[in-house]
């Protein structure tokens, strides 16, 4: 669950990032969309360390812990920001990586470990990550 909380806690900053220093034709509208996708990530943050805590377990203490967990790319800190479409294509790319990251760990812990609580969780992630997904992967179709 730590590396799953690591990912989400990196789309966040990610998010965030984007949301900041986005520019572009359409920008009021990803702004916005942005900003609604960013803080749902603060709420599966939460979730996901509460799930850590309910399971007895330390949840991640540290951006340290952060960066040693995730699975996921950090943006980088130096050179150009990509442009409009480019944060959007990268969003939608760490989306999907999550995705499959929760059905793969989905599937692990129903078949050994039958933690229900986790696995609701994980399903209700899956959903809403699709969702976020869809809505970005909105702004790339032309």
């Amino acid at each position: 669950m730590n590396n799953l909380l690591a990912d989400e806690f990196v789309l966040l900053m990610k998010t965030w990032s984007c949301h900041w220093n986005l520019k572009g034709p359409n920008f009021i509208s990803l702004h916005e969309l942005l900003d609604e996708q960013y803080h749902a990530l603060v709420d599966f943050v939460d979730d996901i360390a509460e799930r850590v805590r309910a399971l007895d377990c330390i949840a991640l203490r540290s951006l340290h812990d952060c960066h040693e967990h995730t699975r996921l790319k950090e943006m980088p800190s130096e050179g150009a920001l990509p442009d409009q479409m480019g944060m959007i294509a990268g969003l939608l790319a760490d989306h999907e990586s999550i995705i499959r990251e929760l059905r793969t760990s989905h599937d692990n812990v129903e078949e050994f470990e039958h933690d229900v609580g986790s696995v609701s969780l994980m399903e209700d992630l899956i959903i809403k990550h699709e969702k976020m997904a869809w809505f970005l992967r909105a702004h790339l179709e032309k």
